[in-house]
Formats: C-alpha cells, sequence, structure tokens
C-alpha cells in the first residue's frame, strides 16, 4: 500500500473516530457512517479530494449541533426586574409585560410544565430606535440564556434561514442552525430582528420558514437543507421585531402577540443619554466622567437637532462624536477637563 493511501486511510480513521465519540441521534451516526463509505470508494475513483471536502465539512456542522444541550434558566422576577430596569428607562408597560412572561415561564416551570413549547412570542413593534432590539438582551440576561440574532434586512432568499443542500460545494446551514451552534444550546432567545425588511421578492419563501419556525408544532422538528436531519428547536424562546406589521404575512401575525413601543419624548431621550448612553461611550472612550462636561442647555440642541426623531440613535450619533473630539483635545492639548458650552458647542456638535 502507498503511503498515500495510508494518510488518506488514516483521514477517513479521524472522521470515524470522531462520529463515534460523539453524542449524535443514531439516525445522523447511520447517515454519516454512509457518506464514509462512499468517501472509502472514491479513493479508487480519484474524486477523494472533493468528497472528502464535502463529507469532513458536513460532519463539522453535525458535530457543532446542540442536540441536547441546554442552559439552566434564571427565573427570577427581582433579577429580571433589575435587569429592565438598568437597561431601560420608562417604557412600563412593556417591562410589564416582559415580567408577566417570565412570571408564567416560572410557574410553568415549578409545574414540571414543557413551558418554552408553550411560551407565547412577542412582537416588539416600533420606530427605529426605540430599543426593541435591547429589550431581547435584557431577557437573555435576565434568564441567563444565550441570544442569537437573525437579522431579516435585506434577506434575499429564504435559504439564508434554511441553509442550502450539501449537493453544492460551498453548501452551509442556514441562519438558524448556524445561530444555535454559536450558541452552544439548542434553547436560545433567537431574535429574529426586523422581519418586515426582507428583500420583496423572496418575502412570500421567507415567510413560509417562519411560519415553521413560530409554530410549536412544527419547530420541534425543523430541518435545515444542509443538515437534512430534524432539530428539536421548540425549547428555544423566539423573539421578534419590526418596524411595523405592514409586510409580515398574516399567517406569521397569528403565531406572534403584538407588543407595541412607544416612542420617546424629548425629556426621556436626555435623562437616557445622561444615564446609559454618556457612562458606556465615556468608558469606551478611555475619558474619566470628570473629564468632559456638557452644559445643561445643550441637551435639549443635541436631543432635537433636525426636528422630530422617535428613537435615540441620532442622539446617540452626536454623543459619540462629542466623545471622540474630546478624547483628541485631552491627548493632544493635555487639557484635565473639556467643558462644552454654548459659545463653544459648534466645535464639538455637528452644523446641520
Amino acid at each position: 500500500m502507498t503511503d498515500y493511501k495510508v494518510i488518506l486511510q488514516q483521514e477517513i480513521q479521524e472522521l470515524k473516530d470522531r462520529v463515534t465519540s460523539a453524542v449524535l441521534p443514531d439516525e445522523v451516526k447511520r447517515k454519516v457512517a454512509k457518506d464514509v463509505v462512499a468517501l472509502e470508494r472514491s479513493v479508487e475513483l480519484g474524486s477523494y479530494d472533493e468528497k472528502y471536502e464535502k463529507v469532513s465539512h458536513y460532519i463539522d456542522w453535525i458535530l457543532k449541533i446542540p442536540w441536547q444541550k441546554e442552559s439552566e434558566d434564571t427565573l427570577d422576577i427581582e433579577k429580571t426586574k433589575a435587569v429592565f430596569e438598568k437597561h431601560h428607562f420608562g417604557m412600563q408597560e412593556v417591562k410589564d409585560r416582559f415580567l408577566e412572561y417570565v412570571s408564567v415561564l416560572k410557574l410553568n416551570r415549578d409545574k414540571g410544565n414543557d413551558v418554552n413549547f408553550r411560551a407565547p412570542i412577542l412582537l416588539l413593534v416600533g420606530l427605529v430606535g426605540t430599543g426593541k432590539t435591547t429589550f431581547a438582551y435584557s431577557l437573555a440576561e435576565a434568564l441567563n440564556r444565550k441570544i442569537v440574532r437573525i437579522p431579516f434586512g435585506g434577506m434575499s432568499s429564504a435559504k439564508d434561514l434554511r441553509g442550502q443542500s450539501r449537493l453544492y460545494l460551498e453548501a452551509e446551514p442556514g441562519a438558524v442552525i448556524k445561530g444555535i451552534c454559536t450558541a452552544g444550546a439548542r434553547n436560545p432567545i433567537i431574535l429574529l430582528d426586523e422581519i418586515d425588511r426582507m428583500a420583496e421578492e423572496a418575502r412570500m419563501d421567507i415567510m413560509g420558514v417562519l411560519v415553521e419556525l413560530l409554530d410549536p408544532a412544527q419547530n420541534n422538528a425543523f430541518v435545515d437543507n444542509y443538515i437534512d436531519y430534524p432539530v428539536d428547536l421548540s425549547h428555544a424562546i423566539f423573539l421578534a421585531t419590526a418596524n411595523n406589521t405592514t409586510h409580515i404575512a398574516t399567517a406569521v401575525m397569528d403565531r406572534l402577540e403584538k407588543i407595541s413601543m412607544p416612542s420617546y419624548t424629548d425629556q426621556e431621550k436626555i435623562v437616557i443619554a445622561q444615564r446609559y448612553i454618556m457612562p458606556q461611550l465615556l468608558a469606551e472612550s478611555g475619558l474619566k466622567p470628570e473629564q468632559l462636561i456638557i452644559d445643561d442647555s445643550l441637551w435639549p440642541r443635541m436631543t432635537r437637532p433636525l426636528g422630530y426623531d422617535a428613537g435615540i440613535r441620532t442622539l446617540q450619533r452626536t454623543l459619540q462624536g462629542v466623545i471622540r473630539k474630546a478624547a483628541r483635545i485631552v491627548v493632544e492639548k493635555g487639557y484635565p477637563q473639556v467643558v462644552i458650552t454654548q459659545d463653544n458647542a459648534k466645535i464639538f456638535l455637528p452644523q446641520y
């Protein structure tokens, strides 16, 4: 036997060993065993390299899937309150709905029910910058679950969600399976972000996949085109966001519980900026809080530079620019403190 064939046999044996030692569904192991047999035959047929690439790539993915592994929930209502208060100002009705949500999860778990199977799927609807995505991350922190964010903005094919058949050389799983592989648990929070913003030509196909994902009678056996074997997603918690519901299929809306996100008042934005955004941006920049002082009279000007804005994105970008300029002055000039007033504001604020 040539040295080349010895090397190939070693590679094939390594694949066998990886599959044998892994915790996989029996059917998946049988499926891979057939692939390995075909790979062994390809040595004689001269198509080994391409076949090995496909088989090893597939094995890499099935070993990443958390077929049984789950994280354990922390269902503590007081911790949940604290987390939402830490990250969100106002929005009391929305917070109350999430607290009710966690309370129901806790009661069902205490009774031994399969709580995730019956958990309602919340849809946060509101204008850009009103905190929809942030609420999902807060829930993940409160429950001690991993979070998987799947952005739908510009999504152009249902294959982005469900994957592509592994008959194609460059095929991979879709965003759902990739997400739980990254999370390392089959029960993360799966955030379907901006489900109203996918490409128009792919809307109906993507909505069809969403119906399957959000239906408890179907998502316990979600089949990705690449994996080609049912994966149980019924233990995941799904959340969705949208700017509006006009372009969301009725069948999808029937599976969602809509929560409207109110717009922020100017005064609420100022409090959010001072209490939440500024401390984080200062920490990221390396500036100490006492090194940057902004005159109180400037906050209304920063909050509404171009008229009405429902969210805080514009204000956040303005503050990022202010802090960058202040950091440069501290470094270049050696000033111990930068004070921004009406007199020097044009140096720091964008001019529209």
